[in-house]
């Protein structure tokens, strides 16, 4: 212990993200970049692994979501303090995410928790909203240049709105540089292959998953 708190560690780092412990977070992160500690050692080491680590208890029940929130308070709490840092080491988000929820839906709260849990592990997220037509989508990608797209749709009236999303796309010309991941609660995998998405996540965990498992993928 310091006179001023706790002392400035990686674990007390990740265990902040796990407690949804915001204050605290900044003061150490703090601590360790003042110790000359890598911005990007802090991130990969402590801030990742503390977000994957809520990721997985939110599957197995042992996270309820005002839980998940305040994980990712903390996190971002972290994120705003390390950005410069980061930006000065020239460290970079793993990949870019567009999301938004499909024309004539205003569902968005699986929509933000996959946002969460995928800036949470490391990608930039672009949240396009709710209610996007697939031609604001097909806008967004041309001005954001993502390396997935993820469609989300909470009604089963809605969810038919995501195959015009990407047919928009491919008509665009801009189908074949992207991944589209697609979910919420009426889309199966059957669902998503049959309107010719790449990937389909039944929750937000999984969402990031499944797009690190794109990623993997060679580019047509």
């Amino acid at each position: 212990m310091t006179a001023e708190g706790p002392e400035p560690t990686l674990a007390g780092v990740r265990a902040c993200v796990l407690e949804g412990r915001s204050k605290l977070i900044v003061a150490l992160v703090q601590g360790l970049l003042d110790r000359s500690v890598r911005a990007e050692e802090v991130l990969n080491t402590a801030l990742l692994p503390g977000m994957a680590a809520v990721g997985e208890m939110m599957r197995t029940g042992q996270m309820y979501l005002p839980e998940v929130l305040q994980s990712a308070g903390a996190m971002k709490a972290a994120m705003d303090l390390l950005k410069p840092y980061l930006l000065r080491d020239e460290a970079r988000p793993s990949a870019k995410v567009l999301l938004g929820t499909v024309r004539g839906d205003m569902h968005d709260i699986g929509k933000n928790l996959v946002g969460i849990m995928m800036r949470g592990a490391g990608f930039e997220v672009v949240d396009a909203g709710v209610q996007v037509s697939p031609r604001r989508f097909v806008e967004a990608v041309a001005e954001h240049r993502p390396d997935i797209v993820g469609l989300s749709a909470m009604l089963t009236t809605t969810m038919a709105n995501m195959k015009p999303t990407i047919d928009a796309l491919e008509s665009a010309g801009l189908r074949r540089g992207v991944r589209v991941l697609v979910g919420g609660a009426p889309v199966s995998r059957a669902f998503a292959e049959g309107i010719g998405a790449d990937g389909y996540a039944p929750d937000a965990v999984r969402a990031v998953a499944e797009a690190r498992s794109l990623l993997a993928l060679p580019r047509s």
